[in-house]
């Protein structure tokens, strides 16, 4: 179950796995089923190829998970 707290976030920022995780009090697993679901978007590093959710998305799934 998603926080129903609104998240503090910013908009603009980017934030990894494990914050996002923490942000929406939600499981990696939870997240990962969400992202392949589609019903949060995250982007990934070039160079690293590190996946990371911003602050915008964050908050667009969190308004739509309610």
């Amino acid at each position: 179950m998603v926080t129903s707290t609104e998240p503090r976030v910013m908009p603009n920022d980017r934030y990894t796995i494990k914050q996002t995780c923490a942000i929406l009090t939600i499981s990696r697993k939870t997240l990962a089923k969400y992202t392949s679901a589609g019903l949060i978007v995250c982007g990934q590093r070039p160079n690293t190829l590190q996946k990371f959710y911003t602050g915008k998305d964050i908050l667009r799934f969190w308004r739509a998970a309610l």
